[in-house]
């Protein structure tokens, strides 16, 4: 039986053979833990981790000393949102994201504003937090950011490109709202970073999460940047114990995990702009087949999408008050794809980005996401869409 065609890679791709090669000495080999100085396992330890450092910083333009390294963009949003509403607490505590966001924000923005348990609010608790509403395409609406801002907002947590539908937000033009009344802007970058071009400066992030699992690294390890400069941005730190990464992430680094993620990115700053042209061909192939064989209705289609995110209604599942999750679960061993994001599929409600843009929970349920990576084909395109197509 033939392999399944995996077309999920928003969820996580599979590790690159250079990044894995990277990773395997550190290991066994060069064992040492990266904050024993005293000697010369810590040594080797502590300059594979500058290295991948360095090569972090230099894919999304930052200084390596604005690189703090996380197990994943989860504890990187987590340490952002959390941190900031700590440390600017006297500034104000109203916070702001949009409610097409992943769940590591919204499930977070939701546990600062809940009230009377302070043993998990802490110092949080009492926070107003606002979900800004999207258009039918997805986009925030540049007058609702605006009249929502106030001077007590701290911050506002926006992606570049969302996680379900790939479209992109004009995160320029928010940042200049965003500081425009003194707050704080977080990116999240998770789906964009190693796909398109992303440049912290130009964007105008004040910090900004990653994870490697999204392109070509190993799982449990990501990145958080925190810019020292114009503003120089304060977090609390989520982790105490120890006070690595200049105090930010306290606990013993996950070398090799860091190394993987130092080596994807610099095969991903090298290959950026062929691998995006080829992503992007690859998706408007599936789409237009997708049309062609599934008569599917392309949300989102036009707007800027991330190269390799298609979010697909199938008007044959509709018809029938069908729901796309079963159809997936009978073509498991012939195709690999997903109905919302991977952290949010335990849920059986309908995806809360797509009903955020105005569908039905009937169009939502009918819908798929099919995501490439570095290692799709145009063969493995065709077949999914043979697959999909004899299953409806």
């Amino acid at each position: 039986m033939a392999k399944a065609v995996y077309l999920d890679h928003a969820a996580t791709t599979p590790v690159r053979p250079e990044v894995l090669e990277a990773m395997w000495p550190y290991f066994a080999e060069h064992f040492g833990n990266a904050s024993s100085r005293n000697h010369a396992f810590g040594w080797t330890a502590a300059e594979a981790v500058d290295v991948a450092r360095e090569r972090v910083a230099g894919l999304i333009g930052a200084e390596p000393s604005e690189i703090v390294f996380t197990s994943g963009a989860t504890e990187a949003l987590n340490t952002a949102i959390k941190g900031v509403a700590q440390a600017y607490a006297a500034k104000g505590r109203h916070l702001l994201t949009l409610a097409t966001e992943h769940k590591a924000v919204l499930d977070v923005y939701a546990r600062l504003a809940r009230k009377g348990n302070a043993s998990s609010a802490g110092h949080h608790e009492g926070c107003a937090a606002e979900l800004l509403p999207v258009d039918r395409n997805g986009l925030l609406d540049p007058a609702a950011l605006a009249d929502r801002l106030r001077d007590d907002t701290v911050l506002v947590a926006c992606m570049l490109g969302n996680n379900e539908t790939g479209v992109r937000q004009d995160i320029g033009a928010i940042a200049e709202q965003v500081h425009a009344r003194g707050s704080l802007l977080l990116v999240d970058a998770t789906q964009a970073v190693g796909k398109v071009p992303v440049v912290v400066q130009e964007l105008g992030a004040d910090l900004l999460a990653l994870s490697a699992h999204k392109f070509g690294g190993p799982k449990g390890v990501g990145a958080l940047y925190v810019r020292r400069r114009n503003p120089r941005v304060r977090i609390t730190p989520l982790l105490d114990g120890g006070g690595h990464e200049r105090g930010r992430r306290s606990g013993t680094l996950n070398v090799p995990g860091i190394v993987g993620l130092g080596m994807a990115a610099e095969l991903a700053r090298r290959e950026l702009l062929a691998s995006g042209e080829r992503l992007r061909a690859l998706r408007e192939h599936l789409e237009s087949l997708a049309a062609q064989q599934l008569q599917a209705r392309v949300h989102a289609a036009d707007v800027e999408r991330l190269p390799h995110i298609a979010n697909l209604c199938l008007p044959g599942l509709l018809d029938a008050g069908q729901k796309a999750e079963a159809m997936l679960a009978r073509v498991q061993g012939q195709l690999a794809a997903s109905t919302a994001s991977a952290c949010s599929s335990a849920s059986l409600e309908p995806s809360h980005v797509l009903l955020a843009m105005g569908l039905s929970p009937a169009e939502a349920d009918a819908s798929i996401r099919l995501s490439l990576g570095w290692n799709s084909t145009e063969a493995d395109v065709e077949r999914a869409i043979a697959v999909l197509a004899e299953a409806l």
